[in-house]
């Protein structure tokens, strides 16, 4: 060092203050956010048949969850809403794409039967070996089957047909009529003189289970919002409460099922669930034609569901005293008598001798019903509103969505969760065990009175695992098909100023093996995304530039929409 150099003075930094510093992997995913990138990529493994080399390559991680994964949460918000968006301006009706069954699969099928026949004749005549060797060649077929492309159900050879349960259809007393329609199979009414095409934006809610507080914040219009606590705990109905939310799907299934028979067509549908300050769940329901506010008020009033499962009123068992596993009954036993507790069929065969048997619970939604017209299914300013106010809570998790600083908030939830714990949420809860009724499925593994189903969890508070509800002909899309058509157009741009993307749809990419060495930190594969997003993101703003600005009057979306549009036709 010489005499002129500049002397730079050794700062001392503390532990803490080292420890406060950002790490490479801090940094890594600050970036990684910042340019659109999985900051979570898992390793896969890429092998190219044609070469016989092998890469390594980083796929998203997929996470619906913005503080999770901000990019992978956000990619999938755009394609909820790009699904969303397609089907509600659709205006003809979806094309069936199913294909005909091929003469390999109608060879393979003919196979089996003689196989079948062969198998009964087997069973008839005691001849186990055969029967044996005969499922081992069912099962080659059924593999053979598979590979060609085959959805769906195979039956088995030992199946037996089961009784199903008969309930009354008849209405209760207590419900008003339901207007009926014959279901006719189209999914689209024709558009009003002018090509005008009104759409609807439905809000259901659950019934009231007691007043709850109104001295919370006031939002920016002015309104006072409710931070969800019931004024008085001890009348709050949270038995209630806990057994709508469980059967909350079904009552939705019911009103579309009424709401189509009202109307008499097909009706199509795109929902979202989304859980109130207080915990219960409510939709927000897009449909793509208009329906008087009139008839879904009645028809909601007339929906109603019924729930044909084993009073769970009054707990066999509380406390540690629960059921005990008998390993030589193969079942659960009461702990004092030692007797094997009675299975779900058993008490649902007691239910049908039963006469005037009243069902366990009946749920309904609530007298708020909010149905609005919105001004034209076409892209525009107000169906563009509607869709991302219906898609805004998407990347956030129940939890998030139901954080509070509130005490009485939270007490109000911890009171919902405990509820909710001693609720059963399907035949095969292990919360049956509580109630002296043992489960279906149940194991020696079973612990009674504990479910880890997601409708006994506190993070989730009962509500559904599924976001978003879609109809089948919403589209005549899945998500994957969404997610192609993307990638198409984007490739297609490219394309069109001499940008030719490799095709790389011939590799065959699997998870990585445990222990495999040859596997790069992810470290590496967060800055591999990074370059290639870099490179990715330079190519197509210049396919962007040299296709030109949007033509007068219309904007860089609906440019967009329209090219998709052409490169599905075309396609």
């Amino acid at each position: 060092m010489t005499t002129t150099d500049p002397v730079v003075p050794v700062v001392r930094q503390t532990a803490a203050q080292r420890r406060s510093l950002p790490d490479f992997r801090d940094v890594a995913e600050s970036l990684a956010d910042e340019q659109k990138v999985c900051r979570r990529p898992v390793p896969m493994r890429a092998e190219d048949p044609r070469t016989l080399t092998v890469s390594y390559v980083g796929a998203p991680c997929k996470s619906t969850i913005a503080s999770t994964c901000p990019s992978c949460a956000a990619n999938n918000r755009h394609l909820r809403m790009t699904q969303c968006s397609d089907g509600w301006h659709l205006d003809r009706e979806p094309v069936d794409v199913s294909k005909e069954p091929s003469e390999v699969q109608k060879a393979i099928l003919a196979a089996r039967c003689d196989l079948f026949d062969r198998y009964r004749a087997a069973e008839d005549d005691g001849d186990f070996d055969l029967m044996a060797g005969i499922r081992e060649v069912v099962a080659d077929l059924d593999r053979e089957m598979r590979e060609t492309g085959f959805r769906g159900r195979l039956p088995a050879l030992d199946a037996k047909s089961k009784d199903r349960r008969k309930r009354s259809t008849r209405r209760r007393q207590d419900a008003p009529d339901l207007p009926r329609h014959k279901v006719q199979k189209y999914t689209i009414r024709e558009a009003y003189p002018g090509g005008h095409r009104p759409g609807m934006f439905i809000t259901l809610t659950m019934p009231s289970y007691g007043r709850i507080n109104r001295d919370g914040a006031v939002d920016a219009e002015g309104k006072v919002c409710s931070d969800g606590s019931p004024i008085n705990p001890g009348t709050y109905d949270y038995v209630r409460a806990a057994r709508d939310i469980v059967h909350f799907s079904r009552l939705f299934d019911r009103w579309i099922q009424n709401m189509r028979r009202a109307v008499g067509y097909n009706l199509q549908y795109y929902a979202t669930v989304e859980p109130q300050k207080r915990g219960a769940p409510h939709l927000h329901i897009l449909i793509r034609t208009d329906i008087p506010r009139e008839l879904i008020r009645k028809v909601t009033d007339a929906t109603y569901h019924q729930v044909w499962w084993p009073h769970f009123d009054h707990p066999a068992y509380t406390g540690d005293v629960m059921a005990v596993w008998d390993p030589k009954a193969l079942t659960f036993t009461d702990p004092h008598t030692r007797r094997p507790l009675q299975s779900f069929d058993d008490a649902l065969d007691v239910m049908d001798s039963v006469d005037d048997l009243e069902p366990a619970h009946v749920l309904r939604f609530g007298v708020q019903v909010d149905p609005r017209h919105v001004r034209g299914v076409v892209p525009g300013a107000e169906a563009d509103k509607t869709i991302r106010y219906v898609t805004k809570y998407l990347t956030k998790s129940i939890a998030e969505v139901l954080d509070t600083d509130s005490d009485r908030t939270a007490a109000h939830y911890d009171r919902l969760h405990a509820e909710l714990q001693r609720t059963p949420c399907s035949p095969r809860c292990a919360v049956w065990l509580r109630y002296g009724i043992v489960p279906k499925g149940a194991t020696d593994k079973t612990i009674p009175g504990r479910c880890k189903g997601k409708a006994h969890r506190r993070d989730t508070l009962g509500l559904p695992g599924r976001r978003v509800l879609v109809s089948r002909n919403w589209s005549g899309k899945n998500l994957p098909d969404h997610k192609a058509d993307r990638a198409d157009f984007v490739r297609q741009l490219l394309a069109s100023v001499g940008i030719v993307k490799p095709d790389r749809s011939h590799l065959i990419v699997t998870p990585v093996e445990p222990g495999d060495k040859s596997v790069p930190p992810r470290d590496h594969l967060i800055m591999a995304a990074i370059a290639q997003r870099t490179t990715w993101r330079a190519e197509y703003t210049r396919a962007l530039l040299e296709a030109g600005p949007p033509r007068l009057g219309h904007s860089r979306e609906n440019v967009v929409a329209q090219q998709n549009s052409t490169i599905r036709e075309a396609a």
